[in-house]
This record gives structure tokens, sequence and C-alpha cells, in this order.
């Protein structure tokens, strides 16, 4: 339910009970009750410029959201995907600005470039491999038309010696990915992992 509903929501439900009050009013002493509330609840078309204004403070409020990607699993991070890109749909739908970033770290280092990191804790097996070209294709879009964020760990790119050119386009490093996370958090991101 997007927040313009739960607005009217709660409008037409103070109306209501305006009305059921009123009634109830009424019947102890007719003329009182009319006079009161006039006097105390202006006509409705006064409230319009009310929800106008909380539409308007609704629309300029932006949503912050950080993903939490340190798995090897390519079916949760395609989950992931799925709910980012719905995510992105609903906020454009509902006209509401966002600002999504999905931070890598350790095991998620996996998702954001094409090497096959032999050697490595986070070598890519037989899933990822079957998996990899759709995922790339997904997460780019969700970068490139959706203006996802991508921030990947530094420490874990460095443990392993992946050269900075081997990242996919548009991957910012950070220094450190937990404490980005923390830093987001406390800026006002909501946080999520798939589980």
């Amino acid at each position: 339910m997007s927040k313009l509903t739960n607005i009217l929501s709660v409008i037409l439900s103070g109306i209501a009970l305006t009305v059921a009050l009123f009634a109830y009013d009424r019947a102890a002493d007719p003329i009182r009750s009319i006079e009161a509330l006039t006097l105390q609840h202006p006509p409705a078309a006064n409230i319009a410029p009310d929800v106008a204004s909380d539409t308007d403070q609704l629309q300029d409020e932006l949503a912050k959201v950080v993903y939490h990607v340190d798995y090897s699993d390519p079916k949760r991070f395609s989950a992931m995907l799925t709910s980012i890109n719905n995510m992105t749909n609903t906020f454009q739908d509902d006209i509401v600005d966002y600002d999504i970033r999905i931070v890598f770290v350790a095991n998620g280092i996996r998702f954001v470039t094409d090497d096959k990191l032999k050697g490595t804790p986070f070598a890519e097996d037989a899933a990822l491999a079957e998996k990899r070209e759709e995922l790339r294709g997904r997460l780019a879009a969700l970068h490139d038309v959706q203006g996802v964020k991508l921030e990947l760990c530094d420490i874990t790119r460095k443990s392993i010696g992946l050269d900075k050119e081997k990242l996919y386009p548009g991957v910012d490093l950070v220094p450190s990915g937990v404490v980005r996370l923390a830093e987001l958090q406390s800026q006002g991101f909501s946080y999520i992992k798939i589980k």
C-alpha cells in the first residue's frame, strides 16, 4: 500500500468518525451539534490542501536502501537482483526518489568480475559459471538503467590481488565494505541481506 493510500485512508477514517459522532450528538441536541460541528470541523474542501502538501512531502523523500552481498550462492544473488528490480519499479511507479546501493564483501567479489578467481577462496564454481552471463547482464541493467550503485570492499580485492581493471564497469571501490555498511546505515539507509 502506498503512502498516499495510507494518508487517504486516515482522512476517510477521520471523516467517518466525525459523521458517526455527529449522528450520535445530533440525537441528543440537533441545534447545538450542528453549530459545534460547523465550528470545530471546517468543510471537507479545506482538507485538500493538507493532503496535497503531505503527498508532495512524500514525493520529496529519498528512499535509501543498502543490500549486503558477502555470499557465493548464485541463486541467492539472483533473488537479490529480483528484489532490487522490484523495488526500483515500485519506487518509480510511486514517484519516489531512491538511492539503492549494493555493497560487495568477501565472497560477493565473485559477482563483480568475470575473472575465475582461481586459487582464491572465492573461485568460480560450476553453478556460477552457468549463471554468470545472465547475472552480469541483470546487474549491469540495474546499474545502467535504474541507477543502482555498486561498491566493492577494497580489502577483499587486495587480499586476492585482483586488478581494478578486471572489475565490471560501474563498480566503485570502498576502503572497507563493513565500514561502508555501517556508514550508510548511520546515514539512514535501510539494510537488507537476502537469505
